[in-house]
C-alpha cells in the first residue's frame, strides 16, 4: 500500500467526522435546552479535533495536499467519501439523535479495532479518540431511550427518525478497494466483521427504547464512491465558503 493509497484510506475515515461535525455545528444555539446544546457542540468539536488529526496525517502522506486545511476545504463534492448517513439534515431533534446513535455505534466499534493498527499514527489517533466516542455513544443512546420510552409524541418522532435513517446503515460496512488494501496491509479494519456486533448493539438499545427495528432489504449507498445526496452540496457551500472566498487566508 503506497503513501497515496494510505492517505486515501485516512481521509475516507475522517470525512465522516468532518461532515457529521458540520451538521452538529449547525445546531449550536438551537438545542432543546442549554445542557444538550452544549453537549452537541462539544461532540462536534470532538469530531473536528479527530478530523484534524487524520487530515494532518493525510497531508503528510500525499504531496497533493499542502495542509489539513486543503484536505478539508479544497476538495470537490465527489472527492469526499463519507457515508450518506452523516450528511442527512437536521430535520428535527429525533433525527439528530437517531443519526448520531446509528453512527456512534459504528464509530466506537471501528476505533476499538483501529487502535491495534500496524500504522502507529492511526493507532495513536484511535486510542486518543476512543474515550470521546464512548461518551458520544452514551449520550446518543441515553437520549434515544428517553425519547423512545417517553411520551407518545416523542416515541412517534424517534421511530420516524430510525425508520428514515435505517436505509443508510448498511453502507457503513461496505468495503471499498482502498479499505481492502488497508486490511491486507495490516493497517485497516475489516468492516464486514463489525456488522454483526453493530446490529446486535443497535437491537439491544432499540428494545430498551421500546422502538421497533426496521425491516427492509433496501439500503441506499454511494457516498463512499463520491456519489452523495442533494444535501451534500449545500453543506459544503457553507463549510468551504471562507476558504474559497479568501484563498490561502491565515486564521
Amino acid at each position: 500500500m503506497d503513501s497515496k493509497q494510505r492517505s486515501n484510506y485516512v481521509t475516507s475515515i475522517a470525512d465522516n467526522h468532518l461532515i457529521l461535525g458540520q451538521r452538529l455545528g449547525e445546531l449550536c444555539g438551537h438545542g432543546p435546552n442549554l445542557e444538550t446544546d452544549i453537549a452537541l457542540t462539544n461532540i462536534a468539536l470532538d469530531l473536528f479535533g479527530q478530523t484534524r488529526s487524520y487530515y494532518q496525517y493525510a497531508a503528510q502522506l500525499d504531496d497533493a495536499f499542502a495542509s489539513e486545511d486543503a484536505v478539508a476545504f479544497l476538495r470537490k463534492e465527489h472527492e469526499y467519501h463519507n457515508v450518506l448517513l452523516v450528511e442527512q439534515p437536521n430535520t428535527h431533534f429525533g433525527f439528530v439523535i437517531g443519526r448520531q446513535f446509528l453512527f456512534d455505534a459504528y464509530h466506537l466499534l471501528l476505533l476499538e479495532q483501529l487502535q491495534y493498527s500496524a500504522d502507529a499514527t492511526l493507532a495513536a489517533i484511535a486510542q486518543k479518540a476512543i474515550k470521546e466516542v464512548r461518551y458520544h455513544q452514551r449520550f446518543s443512546s441515553d437520549w434515544l431511550k428517553r425519547l423512545g420510552d417517553g411520551t407518545e409524541k416523542s416515541r412517534k418522532k424517534m421511530q420516524e427518525a430510525i425508520d428514515a435513517l435505517w436505509r443508510y446503515t448498511d453502507e457503513l460496512f461496505e468495503m471499498t478497494p482502498i479499505d481492502q488494501l488497508a486490511v491486507d496491509a495490516g493497517i485497516g479494519v475489516d468492516l464486514h466483521a463489525l456488522r454483526p456486533m453493530y446490529y446486535q448493539k443497535i437491537s439491544e438499545v432499540l428494545e430498551e427504547a421500546t422502538l421497533v427495528l426496521p425491516e427492509t432489504n433496501y439500503f441506499q449507498k454511494g457516498g463512499k464512491q463520491g456519489r452523495h445526496t442533494e444535501h451534500m452540496g449545500y453543506l459544503l457551500a457553507d463549510l468551504q465558503y471562507m476558504q474559497r472566498t479568501y484563498p490561502n487566508m491565515d486564521w
